[in-house]
């Protein structure tokens, strides 16, 4: 699932996680998501748990736990101190939720995320792991990936070399029922000082309310937010 460290115990335990990360899950789905063998899969992730990077949730299912928050908040990444900044007003203009991703090889991780206070949201936790083949910000990520990794994924994407360039043309990314049923997206490009693309920032919720076409409702206002993280970095 993730790198090859040599330490097998070691990268078990880390693919326990990121599958973990995807969404809660229980034991049967853990070992469909890790190919480990049940007795190895729980002794995994129930150690995790003993030390907090797991916790259970009301179902009890596991989920990610309390200590890996702790541990990050001793790391300083600018990203995530613009997004502090950023993501509330975004939040606050939209009664969307909001969410910031970053690639990492062929899939992209939720980095930051903000729910409205109330009615139907589209959570998705920070941590999660979503495929580079489905949804808004896998489209505005994908478009200024490399050419390489451009043609490893797009034979399997929901979209084509077409939308790339559509969206690096407009530049934003609008998605409805691509990645989940009944959840539409619009996604900006986020560059770094050097012009760099090092995420994308998104609004997403029910197609009820935003729409089949969600960009000519949110557009603006996501490319204003994208342009302050922009200046933050």
């Amino acid at each position: 699932m993730g790198q090859n460290s040599g330490i097998g115990v070691l990268d078990k335990a880390v693919d326990v996680l990121h599958a973990i990360a995807e969404s809660p899950c229980g034991l049967a789905e853990l070992c469909r998501r890790t190919s480990l063998a049940r007795a190895t899969a729980h002794r995994l992730a129930s150690g995790l748990e003993t030390h907090r990077l797991l916790a259970r949730d009301e179902t009890g299912r596991w989920e990610l736990g309390p200590a890996l928050s702790e541990l990050s908040a001793g790391v300083s990444d600018p990203l995530l101190t613009a997004a502090e900044a950023v993501l509330p007003q975004l939040r606050e203009i939209t009664g969307e939720s909001v969410q910031l991703y970053r690639r990492e090889g062929v899939t992209r991780v939720c980095i930051a995320a903000l729910e409205p206070p109330a009615g139907l949201r589209d959570t998705v936790p920070v941590g999660a792991r979503l495929p580079m083949t489905a949804g808004s910000a896998a489209r505005a990520l994908l478009a200024y990936a490399d050419p390489a990794t451009q043609r490893s994924l797009l034979p399997e994407a929901r979209f084509s070399a077409r939308t790339l360039a559509e969206v690096r043309r407009r530049g934003w990314a609008q998605s409805a029922a691509e990645r989940e049923p009944g959840v539409a997206s619009v996604s900006a490009p986020v560059r770094d000082g050097t012009g760099a693309v090092v995420a994308a920032v998104s609004v997403s919720g029910p197609i009820d309310r935003m729409g089949r076409q969600p960009g000519a409702r949110w557009a603006a206002e996501l490319l204003a937010a994208a342009a302050e993280l922009t200046r933050r970095l």
